[in-house]
């Protein structure tokens, strides 16, 4: 039986942990707590949480403002927001000055669903890896959502936690460990490799089953670091595979599979593919209709893994 739970979910309930330990978390959100779980610290902490309304770029500010002063400081919203309505303030007030400020994105990517265009985040990722100074994660399921929550406030710096809306698998056991800049090998093969992250994940380790029962040995790379990338697995995975699949909830200008590429391209070239949304923003609708409309599917990855193999043998 395949357990599922939302990464937000996971996140609202380490917080509340890791705050029993250290004083100096304070979590800051923008009207919606109920939504991005930080409802569970406001419960707990009252004192250390900060409701900033409908003024999120504010809320960025304020954070940075207790960053100085020695907190560390979550603030959350939806991603959409916290990227494309806030990135001034995180380029200015929190980038630059190299504070210690954990903006956690909720409800990323187009599994948002019926809530449309305007609540998906496709850029979110790409705008927060081109600011200098922030590490970027983007965890796969709710274990590994609870290691980078644990990381992040235990590493000083500016950090952009990618989370989503649904239920998604638990992919990992309760010994593992994430580690900052990272990768994880979760499927050896030697034929091609995914590289994925977020709920792209699971859907990856789903086609290397399909493809392995047609004779394709495919490893799965799990990818949750976007910034600082791990260059040395994605170089191993070129060179011991020879073909490599990226596949992301995200737009692919700018996101995962470009980083991956430009490494690829500069230390190992091989036969490449690509699962993303294609220059366009989606719609309202379930979460799996849009998955499946934008191509983000096990079977997709899995033909595209096929193709790039083809190329690699011709």
């Amino acid at each position: 039986m395949v357990v599922e739970i939302a990464t937000r979910e996971a996140y609202g309930k380490a917080l509340v942990e890791l705050a029993r330990d250290d004083q100096d978390i304070v979590v800051l959100d923008a009207d919606l707590s109920r939504s991005t779980m930080t409802r569970y610290f406001a419960e707990e902490y009252p004192k250390r949480f900060f409701q900033c309304g409908l003024a999120e770029q504010n809320m960025i500010s304020i954070a940075a403002g207790l960053a100085a002063s020695g907190k560390t400081v979550f603030a959350s919203t939806f991603a959409v927001f916290a990227a494309c309505r806030c990135l001034d303030q995180a380029r200015i007030c929190v980038a630059q000055p190299k504070l210690n400020v954990k903006i956690v994105g909720t409800h990323g990517g187009i599994t948002v669903g019926e809530d449309g265009a305007s609540h998906h985040a496709i850029e979110d990722l790409a705008l927060y890896c081109a600011l200098p100074n922030f590490s970027v994660v983007a965890p796969a399921d709710a274990i590994e959502t609870v290691e980078v929550i644990k990381a992040a406030a235990a590493t000083y710096g500016p950090f952009y936690i990618r989370l989503g809306r649904p239920k998604v698998p638990v992919i990992y056991t309760q010994d593992y460990r994430f580690k900052l800049g990272k990768a994880v090998t979760l499927r050896e093969g030697t034929d091609a490799a995914i590289i994925a992250n977020g709920i792209m994940v699971a859907k990856a380790l789903e086609a290397a089953a399909a493809l392995a029962s047609h004779g394709t040995d495919c490893r799965v790379i799990s990818m949750p670091t976007m910034k600082p990338l791990d260059e040395e697995a994605i170089i191993k995975a070129a060179a011991e595979t020879g073909a490599i699949v990226v596949a992301e909830e995200h737009l692919l200008d700018g996101g995962l599979g470009s980083r991956v590429a430009q490494v690829v391209a500069t230390h190992k070239p091989v036969p490449m593919a690509f699962i993303g949304i294609k220059d366009a923003y989606a719609k309202s609708g379930k979460a799996g209709e849009l998955l499946q409309k934008f191509g983000l599917t096990a079977d997709n990855i899995g033909n595209s893994v096929t193709a790039a193999v083809k190329k690699k043998d011709s």
